[in-house]
């Protein structure tokens, strides 16, 4: 069975309630020891892998400064993210909507990679060069492992730079600021700013030949499935790697929470780096606290028994 299909399962198990079936191998590899913290052991690890795939989520762009809008006090005006981000709360106003994507886009536009970003970007280039592959498998929207050079990317949740048209479909990479005219000023966050209620015409609007449709911001919204083909090369990256690592997630958000313990279930090493433990921390074989721009560096960094060329 697939990766994908497995964490669907499971992910609807935990929803109703259904007992998980025994499962020998998954009992072996995830009631291990508590995860080691030793850095030298991760890098011997590091040093033989071939195929590292890097799973990261909100907490790597923390340290840019990139607001979460999850957990408490995350609002925009006086609506969370979960309030906004549906298929829901854009038909019922799209004009809100658009205000919240385009504050978080113009947010964006003034943030930059750190030494987080900067560290997976630099590892994937120089071992690229050894014949050896890195896959960043990312939750966030805010192309900071782009800016930062990462070239094998996988953004699971979208762009908040690329549009999709509710008309035709067509998916398009977007760096406009504004996005458009309408929205020059809106957006801000103050909980007494009252709605800008563009109409729908003066929104984002397709620029393909004759259609003119309403735009929407290309990413995955609440109550969405991913992208199937794009979890299917997620699933070959996982199949594939022979070292793991998950950076700034908090390992509860479905399915992405179960690509990690997957991986360690058929005794890949899995390589924690975050600010705290997760529910996930005692399935891996190592788990590094603290701030991802200070811990990753040096795990990611040369090995004296690197070649190169």
């Amino acid at each position: 069975m697939s990766l994908a299909r497995r964490a669907a399962r499971r992910l609807l198990a935990q929803v109703h309630g259904a007992p998980r079936p025994a499962s020998k191998k998954l009992s072996c590899c995830w009631e291990m020891a508590r995860p080691s913290s030793n850095m030298a052991d991760f890098r011997e690890v590091f040093a033989k892998a071939k195929h590292i795939a890097i799973i990261t989520g909100a907490g790597v762009s923390a340290e840019s400064g990139v607001p979460t809008f999850r957990g408490a006090g995350g609002f925009w005006r006086k609506w969370q993210a979960q309030e906004l981000a549906t298929p829901g709360a854009f038909a019922r106003n799209p004009s809100r909507v658009w205000e919240f994507y385009h504050y978080r886009r113009e947010v964006m536009l003034s943030k930059h990679p750190n030494a987080a970003h900067i560290a997976i970007a630099e590892c994937e280039k120089r071992l690229r060069k050894q014949g050896r592959s890195v896959v960043v498998i990312t939750q966030n929207i805010d192309e900071l492992h782009r800016k930062a050079g990462t070239k094998h990317l996988l953004e699971i949740h979208g762009s908040l730079f690329k549009t999709r048209c509710t008309n035709c479909g067509n998916v398009t990479a977007n760096y406009k600021s504004p996005i458009c005219p309408a929205l020059a000023g809106k957006g801000a966050p103050d909980p007494e700013t009252e709605d800008a209620t563009i109409p729908v015409e003066e929104l984002p609007q397709c620029e393909e030949d004759g259609c003119h449709g309403l735009l929407r911001p290309h990413v995955v919204w609440f109550g969405e499935a991913l992208d199937p083909d794009v979890l299917t090369e997620v699933e070959k990256e996982l199949e594939l790697c022979d070292l793991c690592l998950v950076v700034g997630t908090s390992s509860v958000v479905y399915p992405a929470a179960m690509f990690a313990p997957q991986v360690s279930s058929r005794g890949v090493p899995v390589a924690e780096f975050n600010m705290e433990a997760t529910p996930a921390t005692d399935r891996f074989r190592f788990h590094f606290q603290g701030p991802c721009g200070t811990t990753l560096p040096p795990a990611l960094a040369r090995h004296e028994s690197e070649i190169i060329a």
